[in-house]
């Protein structure tokens, strides 16, 4: 089931994006300059127009930061959200053997490069745990590369006890995670998580009564579709 907030969504440019747009236009353009102006045949200026224009507008697209609200009519009580744009890959109950030592029921998106790759924190809570790993770079879909590429984990414990693990995981093209979590401090849905760099992937680790609300293939809006309902603890 997929909840869309109806009120408009500016759309901005993430700041881990800023300088990189900036210094690579300001060297397109100068390159674009010089071919114009001291080369007599402009096949090559319009060929570098398209060929590095299109480059240019895919990384564009790749720094979006849509600014977006959960519906305020939604109770965000037990609520788990998707914390990224992109695709249900894995719904599976494994042993999660790293912090809590018992069977968790996994849900991972796979992210594209045509994907916002802006994270979203996927419950309220309080952040319990930050941990940063290196690793391999296996392509971001495969099983193994929840555990053997380089990831970042985040701990998050709800309003009524239950710890929610958020895992950012590099792909084979990504080089880079950014988690903005910080231990001890309150969080809360609509609030940016992090950013991971080129393809990648986010695994969520819930309890394993935890009632899954999409399916495989299902595509995802970050901050907007819910993808679990926790079990509310008496």
């Amino acid at each position: 089931m997929i909840k869309i907030n109806k009120k408009l969504k500016k759309i901005r440019i993430h700041r881990e994006g800023t300088d990189q747009l900036l210094y690579g236009f300001i060297v397109l353009a100068s390159v674009a300059i010089l071919l114009w102006r001291y080369i007599d045949n402009k096949i090559p200026f319009w060929m570098f127009i398209v060929i590095f224009g299109t480059v240019y507008g895919i990384v564009l697209n790749f720094y979006r930061c849509p600014i977006r609200r959960f519906s305020e009519d939604d109770d965000t009580e037990g609520i788990v959200v998707a914390p990224a744009d992109g695709k249900i890959v894995v719904i599976e109950r494994v042993h999660e053997d790293k912090y809590f030592h018992e069977d968790r029921l996994m849900i991972s998106i796979f992210m594209s490069l045509f994907n916002v790759h802006a994270n979203w924190f996927p419950v309220d809570g309080k952040v319990k745990l930050v941990h940063h790993e290196d690793g391999n770079y296996h392509k971001a879909w495969l099983p193994k590369a929840s555990e053997e590429n380089e990831h970042a984990d985040t701990i998050i414990t709800t309003p009524d006890g239950t710890d929610v693990l958020c895992r950012q995981i590099a792909g084979a093209m990504a080089r880079r995670i950014v988690t903005y979590a910080k231990e001890g401090e309150d969080c809360f849905i609509d609030e940016h998580l992090g950013f991971i760099k080129l393809g990648s992937r986010v695994d969520i680790f819930l309890p394993v009564d935890a009632e899954v609300c999409v399916k495989m293939g299902q595509a995802t809006t970050g901050d907007q579709t819910i993808i679990a309902k926790l079990k509310t603890k008496c």
